[in-house]
């Protein structure tokens, strides 16, 4: 099944701009879901999926040939009277910041970036930025270290160019886990590296399902946090599951407050969490199960997937207690070594992740799900650039920004 994170177009007769888009993605399937409900849909028909070849689903790339007309039309529109937004990408996902500048209706700016005999990272930027307000597209995923060097390195280039606001777009921030002392003579690298960023000459920092909502508070200047939770909610909608069949589970009790904000836009789904302890980084031992799963499918919702070790545990658990099946879904899919061989073993029926990392071909396996946040990251972008507002009380896409 191809699946497209789109939106909705309104009803009324008058010409709608993008941010009159409802924040609804849907998926290119006849029936309508037992979850949701939504009257007006894009179907796109897609000729060539996502290349992710051993995926059994996968998410197809934005390009000039697969938006539709109207579509089209309003980007160019709008893009048209923005020259002075300009975007660019470093090289640790440019497949994703690809698919932002098409939904955008942008082209990604010229950069030079290349390694040196040593090591040492090179930035140029091949055309002028002077004035204007600068989108670096760069998660810092595997390797961290050089890709975290490399966003400052561009934020630098872009500073010493005189563009006149730089927003550092981190899909995935690798240092967020690092948020606190638990012991003795530990450092706080979520404040280190905000402050990096900070000194490196950026202006806000968009982020993407931060570990941890405290890490905002690192930064000494303003940070949009936006969660995936649409695009995959979205997704499990249109596997038609029956609501009285579903349950939420936390892998841990750390992840509670996600896992309930999740169940709750899931047609208010009851609630499980499973109790681990923890004897050391990335090693996790379960303990025990709160709440009822016998005969239900279960959704497993995390931030990110490291090593698959609490939630590959936490599935065992869930059949031992009569799950039907066992659904895996999280945000960042770092999938470190010994990740692979566990979440293809058998014990979840799908894992659902988004595009925030990109994926290599040797990761992928027939259970793994891949869905686009490149709307969403668009989407955000223009409200931050427009000065849009996304407060509850009067933004209907209320759901996609928090």
């Amino acid at each position: 099944m191809a699946f497209l994170a789109l939106r909705s177009l309104s009803p009324s007769p008058s010409s709608p701009s993008l941010h009159s888009f409802s924040h609804r993605s849907f998926v290119h399937h006849e029936s309508r879901s037992r979850l949701f409900c939504a009257s007006y849909g894009i179907k796109c028909n897609l000729d060539e999926p996502f290349n992710l070849v051993n995926a059994r689903h996968s998410v197809p790339v934005l390009d000039e040939q697969t938006l539709p007309k109207f579509l089209h039309s309003k980007r160019v529109e709008k893009s048209a009277n923005n020259t002075r937004l300009k975007l660019f990408s470093g090289s640790a996902n440019p497949a994703l910041s690809q698919e932002i500048a098409w939904y955008m209706g942008l082209e990604l700016g010229k950069v030079n970036i290349k390694r040196f005999a040593d090591g040492e990272i090179y930035v140029q930027l091949q055309e002028s930025v002077r004035g204007c307000h600068v989108y670096i597209v760069q998660p810092t995923c595997p390797p961290a270290n050089e890709n975290l060097l490399e966003l400052l390195i561009l934020i630098d280039a872009c500073r010493r160019a005189s563009a006149k606001n730089i927003t550092a777009v981190i899909p995935y921030f690798g240092y967020a886990r690092a948020d606190r002392k638990t012991q003795g003579r530990e450092s706080i690298a979520a404040k280190l590296v905000a402050n990096l960023i900070t000194e490196a000459g950026a202006n806000r920092v968009l982020a993407c399902d931060l570990h941890s909502g405290q890490s905002m508070g690192y930064f000494d200047i303003p940070v949009d946090h936006v969660y995936c939770q649409p695009v995959v909610l979205d997704y499990l909608a249109s596997k038609g599951i029956a609501s009285n069949d579903l349950v939420v589970v936390s892998p841990d009790v750390g992840g509670v407050a996600r896992a309930r904000a999740f169940a709750k836009k899931l047609s208010d789904s009851p609630l499980a969490i499973v109790d681990k302890r923890r004897y050391g980084h990335n090693v996790a031992e379960v303990m025990n199960l709160i709440g009822d799963v016998k005969g239900k499918v279960a959704v497993m919702v995390d931030d990110m997937i490291d090593t698959a070790g609490t939630i590959s545990k936490g599935a065992a658990l869930l059949h031992e207690e009569g799950a039907r099946e066992v659904y895996a879904c999280c945000t960042h899919a770092v999938f470190s070594p010994a990740a692979i061989e566990r979440l293809s073993s058998g014990l979840f029926h799908e894992v659902i992740i988004t595009n925030t990392i990109p994926v290599k071909e040797n990761k992928c396996f027939p259970q793994l799900t891949v869905l686009s946040t490149a709307n969403l990251l668009g989407e955000t972008i223009w409200r931050i650039h427009d000065d849009s507002s996304c407060d509850v009380s009067t933004n209907p896409d209320r759901n996609a920004f928090r």
